[in-house]
């Protein structure tokens, strides 16, 4: 007999690790399935352990066309190793190819795919591991496969989404602060010197355009520098658990930007609450691996307390409602599923919803923050023109 290590979850949710005896590792899987534990990771006891890489192998979009393909072989009937040896025939990337190549090793040499995956953690995340985890224990891994493929391509569209709507309102900002910067450093010294010879007493917004501008150009260097060393200071604090956790409590309560937080948190958390529910994992290790795609420490916290209630006997929707911070759509949903026995059709349809609310608002807000955005930049250079225009119009006033 070989002893092996594992990592496992029970039907209780609670992760459990430590050493077994069996013959190979089919067995030791054998083993922990009779003791009623999935096992997410299992390794020969006396193997040396592999080194994971630095860096990822598998962007964004390969890892969906990855677990879309290989969903798709596996329906047709190939087994998992005749489809992982396909799928790296066919990749040009010589980093996939290599990787799932390594992946195929892994599943001939007697390991499952969860346990191999679990090798490169930084390609394949501990929920998609988890629902690979699950497929393979109930013997539905097509079905898992083509569920987490709709999961991760609804993610990346949602985040493609925000990220677009985000470019041109940045743009702008960068553009006017380029703009001003310039008139302020260069166009209007120069401009407004002419009338230095004068002796006549420049207008107030003259004077005040010239005022900044001199201190623009004595202070750059240290405004420039107190700017970056502010940002930095503000990583730095955000990276503190309670600084964190106040910021992005008040976050919550900011009018349209905190209800768009919440709503894109609470959508991220129903899809996978959803996906993980429908690929049967134990409710609890479920509401674990959703709690942690939250990016709003806050909401974390409340989706954490909500596993204590629901080990004691509370239901989902009721843990989750006391804190106020889920979406009441969300605990809706939530609540149907749990009465008719359908949580992971409900938890998956809360989330399109409040993806859908997430894409309106933001259009919306899009819409409202670029006019605003060219209005702004465009008063502001109005100002400027103004300041560079009045000494011109008081100087003929006075000639005449």
């Amino acid at each position: 007999m070989s002893a092996f290590r594992y990592t496992a979850v029970d039907t209780a949710g609670s992760e459990k690790s430590g050493r077994l005896d069996a013959d190979s590792e089919r067995a030791a899987r054998a083993q922990l399935s009779a003791s009623g534990l999935i096992p997410l990771t299992l390794s020969a006891a006396n193997a040396a352990p592999q080194n994971a890489p630095k860096r990822r192998c598998i962007n964004e979009t390969q890892l969906v066309d990855f677990t879309r393909q290989l969903s798709s072989l596996m329906a047709a009937g190939l087994p998992l190793e005749r489809a992982l040896s396909n799928l790296s025939a066919e990749v040009e990337s010589a980093k996939l190819k290599t990787l799932l190549e390594a992946i195929r090793a892994g599943v001939a040499g007697g390991q499952t795919l969860a346990s191999t995956l679990a090798t490169y953690p930084k390609d394949f995340s501990e929920i998609y591991r988890a629902m690979i985890a699950a497929g393979e224990a109930s013997g539905s891994m097509a079905p898992v496969l083509q569920r987490l493929a709709h999961w991760l391509e609804a993610r990346q569209a949602l985040r493609a989404k925000l990220t677009q709507a985000c470019v041109y309102p940045a743009i702008v900002v960068i553009v006017a602060i380029v703009v001003v910067g310039a008139l302020l450093a260069f166009v209007v010294p120069q401009v407004v010197g002419v009338y230095a010879g004068t002796r006549q007493k420049l207008p107030p917004l003259t004077a005040i355009t010239l005022a900044a501008s001199d201190f623009l150009r004595a202070y750059w260097l240290p405004i420039a520098g107190a700017g970056i060393v502010s940002m930095w200071l503000a990583v730095v604090a955000l990276r503190q658990p309670l600084l964190r956790r106040s910021f992005d409590q008040w976050l919550l309560g900011v009018p349209i930007v905190g209800r768009l937080a919440r709503d894109t948190n609470a959508a991220r958390f129903g899809a996978t609450l959803g996906a993980l529910a429908s690929a049967s994992v134990p409710i609890l290790a479920a509401l674990q691996a959703a709690a942690q795609t939250l990016g709003n420490t806050a909401m974390r916290a409340s989706a954490e307390r909500a596993q204590s209630g629901v080990r004691e006997g509370s239901g989902i929707a009721r843990t989750l409602s006391e804190s106020g911070h889920f979406p009441p759509s969300l605990i809706t949903f939530i609540a149907l599923g749990e009465q008719t026995g359908q949580l992971a059709d409900m938890a998956e349809r809360a989330a399109e919803r409040l993806t859908a609310s997430v894409e309106r608002r933001t259009l919306w807000l899009v819409s409202l923050l670029e006019p605003a955005l060219i209005l702004a930049m465009g008063v502001m250079v109005l100002l400027i023109v103004l300041a560079v225009l009045l000494p011109i119009i008081q100087l003929n006033t006075l000639i005449r």
